[in-house]
């Protein structure tokens, strides 16, 4: 890591960060003379810092306050080491950081060790996941009281209408692609097809599949700091909000993901279209978990406004062949590549805790050896099913005693969750849409 900064002299600064339980980039910022010292020793900050609200409030009535004397925990580099930061004028990294105990063991509050505990189960039945995610963005003109689609800097107009797969559309802003796609480039995440989407300045990019879900989860985080930041630089706002629009379709982070025996062998493929008895217990245990992890699919009190029907957000918990009404999808093509999509999540999710609740729920089936009900047909919205939750507080219900949960994620981490989303609840409840608007826009 060191080695890092040497070649790369003009660096004056870095911030050493972490994820908290919202997904925000938790830290400090420090001059690079100083880097040495966190990548040997690591950092200190309070425990509760993973455990702040959407505002960065500590939580009332958190045991991780008071109650513990707001106790360190220690934080050291992740493997990823360090990375330009684009979007910022002066030079400068970004070193990120998870969180230990002072005995050395992992903080299980922390969300990337929620996603390392997950893959800890694969690896001992000598399993690994393969993941891709799709993330979809607003760009924003958030310069007035009203959101509306930003000027377009080549025709100086502003195309007040959704533009589904445009190639017009992407060349409007195709002075911000370019400089998104080269800073995907410099921070080594795989970026790979874009395209224009159903709602008003609305987009798609996709991340390469990767065969490592803890550099799947970092490539997603630090492309959403990356997107709001650089598109700051443009002039206007990028935001992963659920649904910054009532008339339009919200964003999705859908996530594709299938499994690798030792060998290297995909577990899902069988040769032809219809996929391994393996695969439907994974989908099962995604079906069956859903309902109690809804909250990390819909963790914000705007979430639940993108997930009704008929509005390109699956509702009812189902499962089909090259079908996206449901809320899980079996895409065709190659059988080597036969693969779960995972279709439940905002673009406004952590993605640490978004791919540990999808792999777990995964792996909980496959442990189980359960089958999941028929594949449906047609119109899932149409179908009598089991539903998601449709309201936060069910969510929040849900999560906290779900048994399913509760083989995923450990107990402190989802008593942290629930009382980080409970007071949000309460709060939200006396602002107007337009200052939740606010409040959500930068910040998921």
């Amino acid at each position: 890591m060191k080695n890092w900064l040497r070649k790369h002299p003009q660096v004056r600064t870095i911030r050493v960060a972490a994820a908290d339980l919202n997904g925000q980039a938790r830290g400090k910022r420090i001059p690079t003379r100083f880097a040495d010292k966190i990548v040997e020793d690591g950092t200190r900050f309070p425990v509760s810092v993973l455990n702040l609200d959407i505002w960065g409030e500590d939580i009332d009535d958190s045991p991780l306050v008071f109650e513990s004397g707001d106790a360190d925990g220690v934080l050291f580099p992740t493997e990823r080491g360090f990375l330009p930061m684009p979007w910022l004028d002066s030079p400068s990294a970004l070193l990120p950081i998870w969180m230990f105990r002072e005995d050395g063991t992992p903080y299980p509050g922390d969300p990337r060790h929620a996603l390392r505990a997950v893959l800890e189960r694969f690896k001992e039945r000598g399993l690994t996941p393969v993941c891709a995610v799709e993330l979809e963005f607003f760009l924003i003109d958030d310069s007035g009281r009203k959101l509306q689609v930003p000027v377009s800097p080549r025709s100086g107009k502003r195309r007040k209408a959704a533009e589904t797969l445009s190639i017009r559309a992407l060349d409007q802003f195709d002075e911000f692609f370019t400089d998104l796609y080269d800073a995907c480039e410099e921070m080594d995440i795989p970026a790979d097809t874009a395209i224009s989407e159903a709602g008003l300045g609305q987009f798609e990019i996709n991340l390469m599949h990767c065969d490592d879900a803890l550099r799947a989860a970092d490539d997603a985080w630090f492309f959403k700091m990356l997107v709001k930041g650089l598109a700051r630089r443009h002039g206007f706002a990028a935001s992963f909000m659920a649904k910054p629009y009532e008339d339009y379709p919200g964003s999705g982070l859908h996530t594709h993901f299938s499994v690798l025996d030792k060998n290297g062998n995909n577990i899902f493929d069988d040769g032809g279209p219809d996929g391994t008895a393996i695969m439907r217990h994974a989908i099962a245990g995604c079906m069956n978990a859903m309902a109690g992890s809804a909250l990390v699919f819909a963790p914000h009190a705007n979430s639940f406004d993108r997930m009704v029907p008929g509005s390109h957000a699956p509702t009812g918990i189902s499962w089909a062949y090259e079908n996206r009404t449901s809320s899980i999808r079996v895409p065709s093509g190659s059988h080597k590549a036969r693969r779960i999509e995972h279709r439940v999540s905002g673009g406004d999710v952590n993605p640490y805790l978004m791919l540990a609740a999808v792999l777990g729920a995964a792996m909980n089936g496959i442990e189980d050896a359960i089958d999941p009900p028929a594949p449906i047909t047609g119109n899932a919205y149409a179908a009598d099913l089991p539903q998601i939750p449709g309201d936060w507080k069910t969510a929040i219900d849900l999560f906290e005693t779900s048994p399913e949960v509760a083989r995923i994620f450990a107990p402190e981490l989802i008593r942290n969750f629930v009382l980080t989303k409970r007071q949000e609840l309460h709060y939200m409840q006396e602002l107007t849409p337009q200052e939740q608007v606010e409040i959500y826009l930068d910040t998921v």
